[in-house]
């Protein structure tokens, strides 16, 4: 019974575990500088390859290689993408290759603060510790659990999500029942990543859930307190936990950089998880016979308004921070960033009717300004900070309406809900990259 149980259990692993301390060979008093060029081409791979799991542009992976390239004597070459690295490192007249690739992807922002204060510490140790030795530090970073538990990972997309519903229009009801929506949905894929289930099939349930409870608030709502059929219109609010802002923004951050390979499959990723989650959203509200609807217009003063949305964006931006495993100081610091510059995107859009791709760019470049400047005085990550604050800027609202006329055959409509998502999604990345240029030396010239 014991043997058929564990056969049921039983996933062979299709990328298979690289046991790093089994490469090395040299003793703990012999320090990383003076190791053999494979122990030290492996370390450089390991650091790029944790980089990457977290969630980083290609062009800080590869900073974070180069710098513990210069420190150990060796020259590396290396090729990013959004799940492997292949990377040559030369020493004198000897080279060693590798390509190492992660099972998946995702964003923790804890994990990669890690990993700046260890690759801000290397110069340093670089002479005192063995490659066993910083392998151990490694495996101490990469084995840190997460901050939060499945309940408070959905506690906090449906904070996110149902102040990211009061930004777009709606109301007291459609925020309350965005909240549970978000709240179930999220919660359900934390459980099914924990078990490993696969991108599509996490992110089609989950919306599935996050629409499907809804729905149901609603309609008992509608048996309850005999509200009007008018809040159904925000349901697709429920679902905009999936949304992937983490690697739309680094995609063009990536190909700023000329980094093409990493930036195109990172916006391929993006597109895969956009499609699942708006088709699954569009079959769910027909089979419910729930419809796309503009939200019942609020009467709030402007600078009651004005309050509220600072509100809100703080509430939706630290929820996408917790989202991410950001510690609660580090998600506050992107909360209050985000607060002030989405704000001022709604306040450009509204007041002086300025396009809504001008507004996101000023936004995002007021982020990543900020951050810059943050940085500075914390020493948090400049991308934990700028990502989460313009998340909320993405437009999955206009994402979810495009595909659902494009699968009524009104093309007209589809196409223009798709082209003011484009955008903005292009303004984005764009105000991040030029805010950067003015602020970091390093990565505004191309040497």
């Amino acid at each position: 019974m014991a043997e058929k149980k564990a056969k049921k259990h039983h996933i062979r692993r299709q990328h298979m575990t690289i046991h790093w301390h089994d490469i090395v060979q040299s003793d703990d008093s012999i320090p990383v500088t003076q190791a053999t060029l494979k122990e030290k081409t492996t370390l450089i791979g390991r650091v790029g390859l944790m980089m990457l799991s977290v969630g980083t542009s290609a062009w800080r992976v590869r900073n974070a290689m180069n710098t513990i390239s210069r420190c150990v004597g060796v020259t590396c070459s290396a090729d990013i993408g959004l799940l492997s690295i292949s990377y040559t490192c030369f020493e004198e007249n000897h080279t060693y290759t590798q390509t190492l690739s992660l099972p998946t992807t995702g964003v923790n922002t804890h994990k990669l603060m890690g990993m700046e204060l260890f690759l801000k510490d290397f110069p340093e140790k670089a002479e005192a510790l063995s490659v066993e030795q910083f392998h151990e530090v490694l495996d101490h970073i990469q084995h840190q659990p997460e901050n939060y538990k499945p309940w408070k990972l959905g506690l906090a997309a449906a904070m996110a999500c149902g102040a990211f519903t009061f930004l777009l229009g709606g109301g007291l009801v459609e925020m309350f029942c965005a909240f549970l929506g978000a709240g179930v949905g999220n919660f359900v894929r934390k459980k099914m990543l924990e078990h490993k289930i696969s991108l599509l099939a996490n992110v089609s349930v989950s919306v599935a859930c996050s629409c499907l409870v809804y729905v149901i608030a609603i309609v008992l709502a509608q048996m309850i307190f005999h509200i009007s059929e008018v809040h159904q219109a925000g349901y697709i609010c429920a679902m905009l936990f999936v949304i992937p802002g983490f690697p739309l923004i680094t995609s063009g951050i990536d190909m700023a950089k000329l980094d093409m390979r990493s930036g195109l499959e990172r916006v391929a990723y993006a597109i895969l998880i956009i499609l699942a989650a708006t088709l699954t959203g569009w079959v769910t509200a027909m089979a419910c016979n729930f419809h796309p609807a503009d939200f019942q217009e609020l009467e709030i003063n402007s600078g009651w308004m004005v309050l509220f949305r600072l509100i809100a964006s703080f509430v939706g931006v630290y929820g996408f921070s917790l989202m991410f495993n950001s510690p609660p100081k580090m998600a506050m610091t992107a909360g209050l960033i985000g607060m002030v510059a989405n704000t001022l995107r709604l306040e450009l859009t509204e007041l002086f009717n300025c396009p809504v791709g001008v507004a996101a760019f000023i936004g995002a470049f007021v982020a990543g300004f900020t951050a810059a400047m943050v940085k500075k005085k914390i020493g948090y990550p400049r991308i934990s900070l700028t990502v989460p604050s313009i998340v909320i800027m993405v437009p999955g609202l206009y994402m979810y309406r495009g595909i659902y006329y494009i699968g009524l055959n009104d093309i007209d409509s589809g196409a223009m809900w798709l082209t003011r998502a484009l955008l903005i999604v292009v303004a984005l990345p764009l105000g991040l990259v030029a805010s950067r240029f003015f602020t970091d030396r390093n990565f505004r010239h191309c040497t």
